[in-house]
C-alpha cells in the first residue's frame, strides 16, 4: 500500500500522508470533520463516543481529547476567531459552542426536534433530502456552519431540509431561506458554508454538484461555474484560495474566488470526503478514506516548495 504520493500541480503541489495522525493505541478515529485553531492545533471531530474531539499538533502528535458521551452523530466543526469550537450535532439537531478545552458555552436548537419539511422524521439517514417537499424551520438534520466577523451564525440545514438559517451571535433566529430544487437559491442537501473576505456566503449545495454564492441576507448572487461532484465543505485561506472536499467524487479541488478550478486530485477510492482545513503553512488536512483504510480518517497534504 502506498502511504505517500505527490498530488496537485504547479503552485498547488502536495505530498499526501495517510499516517499523519498518531492516534493513541487502542483508540479509533472515525473522522467526520476537521478544523484548526490559531496555533495550528488540529481538531478532529469523529464518531467515537469516547473520544469525539481529538486534538493534534501539526506533526500529528496527539495532544488531548474531550466530549465523551455528548454527541449522537457528530457532523461538522469550525473554530471562530477566539478559538471557540462550534460543532454541528446532526441527529440531535443542535449547534454547540465550546471553549477549546471542552466547556459548553451555548447551544442552538432543541435536542430531538425535527421540523416539518415533508421528510419522514422517524428516519435518520443521509437520503432524507430526497423527500423534502418544502423548506422548514431550524432544524432537520443540520449539516454545516459558518460564522461572520460579527459572530452571526449561518447553518446549512440539509439532510432533511433545504434551507439556510441565520442566527445572532447569541443564538436567536434572524431569518431562513431556501427550498428544494436545483434553481438559483434552491438546494439539494446544503451541506457546507463559508463567509468569504468580501462578506459573501458560500453554500456547498452537495447533491446539486455546485457552490452557490449569497449575500448574508439570503440574496442569490451567483453560482460558481465549475461543476463539482458532491461539494461537501469549503475552506478559504488568507489569499482567497478556496479548497473544496467533494464527497461524491472523492476529490479535493482548489479554486479561485471566481469558482474556477486551479488544480484537482482524487478518485472514488476516497469517496465521502467530508472535511477540509488549511493551516498557516498552507498544508491541507482532509477527512477521507484511502485504499486499505477502515473508513475515514484525517489525511495530511503537505505543500511542496
Amino acid at each position: 500500500m502506498t502511504t505517500a504520493n505527490t498530488v496537485g500541480s504547479g503552485k498547488y503541489t502536495y505530498e499526501m500522508d495517510v499516517n499523519w495522525a498518531k492516534v493513541p493505541d487502542g483508540w479509533k478515529m472515525p473522522a467526520c470533520a476537521v478544523y484548526g485553531d490559531s496555533q495550528d492545533r488540529v481538531f478532529c471531530f469523529n464518531r467515537d463516543p469516547d473520544h469525539p474531539i481529538m486534538i493534534f499538533d501539526r506533526e500529528g502528535n496527539y495532544l488531548s481529547s474531550w466530549g465523551a458521551g455528548l454527541f449522537l452523530f457528530p457532523h461538522a466543526i469550525i473554530l471562530d476567531k477566539e478559538d471557540n469550537v462550534w460543532l454541528v450535532e446532526r441527529n440531535g439537531g443542535q449547534i454547540m459552542k465550546f471553549t477549546s478545552d471542552g466547556k459548553l458555552l451555548m447551544t442552538i436548537g432543541t435536542a430531538g426536534f425535527r421540523s416539518d419539511t415533508g421528510a419522514d422524521n422517524s428516519v435518520f439517514s443521509s437520503n432524507g433530502y430526497t423527500e423534502v417537499t418544502h423548506g422548514g424551520d431550524p432544524f432537520n438534520l443540520p449539516a454545516g456552519i459558518a460564522i461572520n466577523d460579527a459572530g452571526e451564525v449561518f447553518i446549512a440545514d440539509g439532510y432533511a431540509n433545504a434551507r439556510v438559517h441565520k442566527f445572532t451571535a447569541d443564538g436567536k433566529l434572524i431569518k431562513s431561506w431556501g427550498g428544494p430544487g436545483s434553481g438559483p437559491g434552491e438546494f439539494n442537501l446544503p451541506h457546507g458554508a463559508w463567509i468569504d473576505s468580501k462578506g459573501r456566503l458560500l453554500i456547498a449545495d452537495r447533491e446539486n454538484d455546485r457552490i452557490q454564492v449569497f449575500s448574508q441576507d439570503g440574496a442569490h448572487i451567483t453560482t460558481w461555474p465549475s461543476k463539482l461532484i458532491g461539494a461537501a465543505v469549503m475552506f478559504v485561506d488568507d489569499e482567497d484560495i478556496c479548497y473544496v472536499a467533494e464527497h461524491n467524487g472523492g476529490l479535493v479541488s482548489i479554486l479561485n474566488m471566481d469558482g474556477e478550478i486551479l488544480t484537482q486530485w482524487g478518485d472514488l477510492t476516497h469517496r465521502s470526503c467530508h472535511g477540509i482545513w488549511v493551516d498557516s503553512h498552507k498544508d491541507i488536512y482532509v477527512v477521507e478514506p484511502y485504499e486499505g483504510s477502515e473508513g475515514r480518517t484525517v489525511v495530511k497534504f503537505t505543500k511542496k516548495g
